[in-house]
């Protein structure tokens, strides 16, 4: 059986934009829109309580749904947009060779990770509001060296580098920068999404199953078709119950 090799894999310019990669990249602008916009006002504030990610917020008041919408708040232009930048250029060939579910899984998985080891850090520490997709965006760096390793990608959007040299280097620096000053960044969510990615994707983790909310849908959607069929044939004087209806 043939086999693929990524070890030199080239990428063309395509106007095709995979579905996972797009409908991330305009929710987060979108949420990204009215966050920025709303800046320093109750709504902000509010946004901020509800969504961003806290010690406080998960374990004292239980928004356990934290873990996941603080990937779709960004604190500024910049921080926004190498995220989406980052998320458009290796995204993409990853979502074309995974599919999107198994990419948008992973994109998760690793943001999720990320999460968790903000946690820990926020109750071994000092407890702070996080937000940012960066978690899940440096688990995506991580996958991309490792199935194109020798990939030549601009570091920076600058330099000519291989992917594998890139993914060592900034996980130097954020190893480097997490026992240094406080910069206000979290190194420790770029570090638990990368390490999660790496793991994931080496030592081949046990499958976790994402819900399938499409396939609920459809279910539910069928189920009251069935109700609404028997309660038609039992007022026009069909057969009574519903063991019938296949």
């Amino acid at each position: 059986m043939a086999q693929r090799d990524y070890r030199f894999r080239t990428f063309a310019a395509s106007a095709y934009l995979p579905t996972g990669v797009k409908w991330l990249l305009i929710s987060n602008t979108a949420v990204f829109l009215v966050y920025y916009l709303a800046g320093g006002s109750a709504l902000q504030r509010w946004m901020t309580a509800w969504f961003a990610l806290s010690a406080q917020g998960v374990f004292h008041t239980f928004m356990v749904w934290q873990i996941f919408t603080y990937m779709f708040l960004h604190g500024g232009f910049l921080h926004i947009l190498f995220n989406m930048l980052t998320l458009w250029m290796f995204g993409m060939p990853l979502e074309q060779d995974w599919g999107t579910r198994r990419f948008l899984k992973f994109y998760f998985l690793c943001g999720l990770a990320a999460g968790v080891c903000v946690l820990i850090a926020d109750v071994l520490v000092a407890d702070s509001f996080t937000i940012g997709a960066s978690g899940a965006i440096f688990g995506l760096l991580v996958a991309f060296g490792v199935r194109y390793p020798n990939q030549i990608v601009l570091m920076m959007f600058l330099f000519p580098i291989k992917a594998k040299y890139m993914v060592m280097i900034y996980a130097a620096i954020e190893l480097i920068v997490t026992f240094g000053p406080n910069t206000g960044v979290s190194t420790v969510a770029h570090l638990g999404g990368m390490a999660f990615g790496y793991v994931y994707l080496k030592y081949r983790l046990p499958s976790i199953r994402l819900p399938d909310v499409r396939g609920a849908y459809r279910q539910w959607k069928l189920q009251r078709a069935k109700k609404k069929f028997q309660v038609y044939m039992r007022k026009h004087g069909g057969p009574g119950g519903g063991s019938w209806v296949n």
